[in-house]
């Protein structure tokens, strides 16, 4: 079985575990966005994870971009929050979370050759935005980088 993403889908499963609060990032690299392929669904994604018991999102925002791509990065200051309740994702193990995510927005400048691609990736790339329109990314990241492509996002 491969994770499974909802948002706004009447179908979805209804949440067996407590919330699920995280982070994601959307990266600016010369006008291109980096995504993941995620290892438990080979499909596209941004950068993040979930929230440890013992630290602020600031701090969830620069270990997980850590432990993702291999970069050592602080957060903004600002960020977003995407509380839907829709926003659903049911794991290969059984567990299905409601997901709460503190959205960052952070321009660098790398090479994608200098990016580590972690266990739960496949790969990393910058897309355009042209190629985001046609890229199979799922469902609770969709609609955040809609957001950004339609200037949605103040950051």
């Amino acid at each position: 079985m491969q994770a499974k993403f909802y948002y706004q889908n009447p179908k979805a499963p209804r949440p067996n575990k407590p919330n699920h609060i995280g982070i994601t990032a959307i990266l600016v690299n010369n006008g291109k966005i980096l995504f993941e392929r995620r290892s438990d669904c080979a499909r596209w994604s941004l950068i993040g994870g979930g929230l440890e018991a013992d630290e602020t999102l600031r701090e969830c925002f620069s270990r997980e971009i850590k432990e993702e791509i291999g970069l050592e990065l602080q957060a903004p200051n600002r960020f977003i929050i995407y509380d839907d309740p829709t926003r659903i994702v049911q794991y290969p193990d059984g567990n299905v979370l409601r997901i709460i995510t503190a959205l960052f927005v952070k321009n660098i400048d790398i090479d994608e050759d200098g990016l580590k691609v972690s266990q739960e990736s496949l790969g990393l790339k910058f897309f355009n935005l042209d190629e985001i329109k046609t890229l199979d990314i799922v469902e609770t990241h969709r609609h955040i980088v809609n957001d950004y492509i339609d200037g949605k996002i103040d950051y």
